[in-house]
């Protein structure tokens, strides 16, 4: 749904993340290269950020009224080391969601990583799979609020300042890029009935093809999420972002767009993350 300054969901929230979480992952040069980029912001890069504000308001109405409860301390608790933990993932799934996480506060946080992705995945643009996604991941009591508003964020404008046709979809001989991947979480006044987790993520936004005008560019945001135990799963109840943390950028070479189009095609998306 977004780069640049937001991922498009927020409200007067504002949360850090630094717990460690194990993520399982899958397996023309000039209109890309940003080594040489200038500081001046590109057309896209500020079309992009204009219609992330869209879908900020969106979010924002959506979670008028809802909870306010926020983390003592940003930080979150230390980090543990890099390596495999965690419990087996879950085996089931609604509207290929990973759902049924257990009502522990590990399992609130695998379901806050499954659910930030599946939240910042090309799908929300189609109306059919954002309805579903929403039925799977959202409160029911708070799902309408939040459909109403995200069906008014997504709308023919915003599709067409991101290079979508009227429906979501791409046009011909171009890739629609919209990921994210969770790098680590951390929970807070965990009880059994709710909790509040914030996922740290890295993001992917933008049209791959010779003729795109809004490159694939890279950004990093923190989301969190107060979660409700309803019906035998973990559910979002309030939903925000902020930016960062952000590292200092590599020297890597910035992909062509056959390059983008060709990894997003091939490499399939993160569906469970512990």
């Amino acid at each position: 749904m977004n780069q640049g300054d937001e991922r498009g969901y927020d409200t007067d929230e504002r949360y850090g993340g630094a717990g460690q979480t194990r993520t399982r992952l899958p397996g023309d040069e000039d209109a890309y290269d940003t080594t040489r980029r200038s500081m001046r912001p590109s057309r896209s890069l500020i079309t992009v950020v204009g219609v992330v504000v869209l879908l900020i308001a969106a979010i924002a109405f959506a979670n008028q009224g809802g909870s306010q409860d926020s983390p003592s301390d940003a930080r979150g608790p230390a980090a543990s080391e890099t390596a495999p933990t965690g419990t087996d993932p879950v085996d089931t799934t609604t509207a290929d969601i990973p759902t049924g996480h257990p009502r522990t506060k590990q399992g609130a946080e695998s379901a806050a990583a499954n659910y930030a992705v599946a939240l910042g995945s090309a799908s929300m643009f189609s109306a059919e799979r954002r309805q579903e996604i929403l039925k799977a991941v959202i409160v029911p009591s708070e799902a309408e609020r939040f459909r109403t508003a995200l069906d008014r964020a997504y709308s023919k404008s915003f599709f067409q300042n991101l290079g979508l046709q009227d429906d979501g979809t791409s046009p011909e001989g171009l890739t629609f890029v919209s990921r994210t991947t969770p790098i680590g979480t951390t929970a807070a006044k965990y009880s059994g009935a709710k909790t509040t987790v914030s996922v740290w993520c890295s993001g992917l936004l933008g049209m791959a093809g010779d003729t795109s005008t809004n490159p694939v560019t890279s950004s990093w945001f923190t989301i969190t999420m107060e979660l409700h135990w309803v019906d035998g799963d973990w559910r979002i109840f309030t939903h925000s972002q902020k930016d960062g943390p952000a590292p200092v950028p590599g020297d890597e070479r910035a992909a062509t767009s056959e390059e983008i189009a060709t990894a997003v095609e091939g490499y399939g998306g993160l569906t469970y993350a512990r």
